[in-house]
C-alpha cells in the first residue's frame, strides 16, 4: 500500500452508498419479530453485521476482481483501489477475505445465540447442526456468491446475473433469516417484505450498470443493462422500483397500518425522475445514493407498519 493511502480511501472502496441496502432485510425481519414479540436486540445486531461485512466484502471483492481485469479502467463513477493504483492489488483481496471471514464469523455467533439451547439437549452438536445446517450451508453459499460475482473465471455479473442474485441475497434471503433466528420459523409475511427489500437492490445494481453501460460494453462485462441496451433498462428499472410497492398493497390485506407505506413512493418516484432526465452517466452517480437513502426508508417504514 503506497504511503499517501489512508483510511478514508478504504472507506470510499466501501462503496457507503450501497450500505443501507445492507439494513433493509434486518429491519424488515426485525419487524415481523417486534409484531410477534420475540424481538431480540442481540441477534437483530449480529444479523446487521452479517449484512454489513458481506456488502463490504462484496465492495472490495469486486474492486478487487474489476480492477485486475482491467474494467475499471475507465469508470466514470468514484476512484477505485485497484484500477487508480493506490493500493496493491493483494491487499484489497485480503480486505475482501477479511470482511467475508467476519460476516461467518459474526453468522456463527447469531446461530449460537439464536439456537444454543439445542447444543445442551441430547444430542448436543450434531442436534445443533441437524437444526440450523440449512443455513450454515446459505451463509457459506452467500460468501462463495459474492466472490464469484466478478472473481474466477467466469463471473456471473458480466454474464448479466447479478440482479437476480443481489435480490435473492439483499432481499428474501436477508429478511426470512433475521425473521427466523428471533422468531423460530418463518413469518408469512417476510417472503413479501423480502422481496420489496430485494428489488430495490436490484434496481441499485441495475442503475449501476446503467451508468456504467458504455465502459462495461466495451470491457466485455455483458451486464442486463449491455444486454437489453439504455432504453429497455430503464423500463425494467420501473419495474423494479414499482414491484416493492405492490408488495405493499398486498401486505395492506392483513396489516392496517401498512397502507401508509405508500407515501414513501414519492421518493421513489423522484429517483425515477432523475434517472429519466439523466443525460451522462455523472448524473447517475448521486441517483445510488438516493435509492439506497429510498430502501432504507421504505424498509422502516413497512416494519414499523407491520410492528404496530
Amino acid at each position: 500500500m503506497t504511503p499517501s493511502v489512508t483510511w478514508r480511501d478504504w472507506v470510499v472502496g466501501a462503496r457507503l452508498r450501497t450500505l443501507p441496502l445492507a439494513f433493509t432485510g434486518v429491519i424488515l425481519g426485525s419487524g415481523s419479530a417486534v409484531w410477534r414479540g420475540s424481538f431480540d436486540g442481540v441477534i437483530a445486531a449480529l444479523a446487521l453485521l452479517v449484512a454489513l461485512s458481506l456488502q463490504v466484502g462484496v465492495n472490495y471483492a469486486n474492486d478487487y476482481s474489476d480492477g485486475i481485469r482491467g474494467t475499471d479502467d475507465h469508470r466514470v463513477g468514484p476512484t477505485r483501489l485497484t484500477a487508480s493504483g493506490m493500493v496493491e492489488p493483494g491487499l484489497v483481496r485480503r480486505a475482501a477475505v477479511l470482511s467475508f471471514t467476519l460476516a461467518l464469523s459474526a453468522g456463527l455467533a447469531l446461530l449460537l445465540v439464536a439456537r444454543g439451547d439445542t447444543l445442551l439437549g441430547p444430542d448436543g452438536v450434531a442436534g445443533w447442526l441437524g437444526e440450523v445446517w440449512v443455513v450454515l450451508a446459505l451463509g457459506a453459499l452467500a460468501v462463495v456468491t459474492a466472490w464469484f460475482y466478478t472473481g474466477g473465471p467466469k463471473p456471473y455479473g458480466y454474464s448479466g446475473f447479478g440482479e437476480i442474485v443481489v435480490f435473492i441475497f439483499f432481499g428474501p434471503a436477508a429478511t426470512v433469516g433475521t425473521a427466523w433466528a428471533m422468531v423460530g420459523s418463518v413469518p408469512f409475511e417476510t417472503w413479501l417484505t423480502g422481496a420489496g427489500a430485494g428489488f430495490f437492490a436490484s434496481a441499485v445494481l441495475l442503475v449501476n450498470n446503467i451508468r456504467d453501460i458504455d465502459q462495461d460494453r466495451i470491457a466485455g462485462k455483458r451486464t442486463v443493462a449491455v444486454k437489453l441496451g439504455l432504453r429497455a433498462s430503464r423500463v425494467v428499472l420501473v419495474l423494479l422500483l414499482v414491484m416493492p410497492y405492490v408488495m405493499v398493497g398486498l401486505l395492506s390485506l392483513t396489516f392496517i397500518f401498512v397502507p401508509f407505506v405508500f407515501v414513501v413512493a414519492l421518493m421513489t418516484l423522484w429517483v425515477l425522475i432523475q434517472v429519466f432526465l439523466a443525460t451522462t452517466p455523472k448524473d447517475l452517480i448521486g441517483v445510488l445514493g438516493t435509492i439506497g437513502l429510498n430502501a432504507l426508508v421504505y424498509s422502516l417504514g413497512l416494519a414499523l407498519a407491520i410492528a404496530l
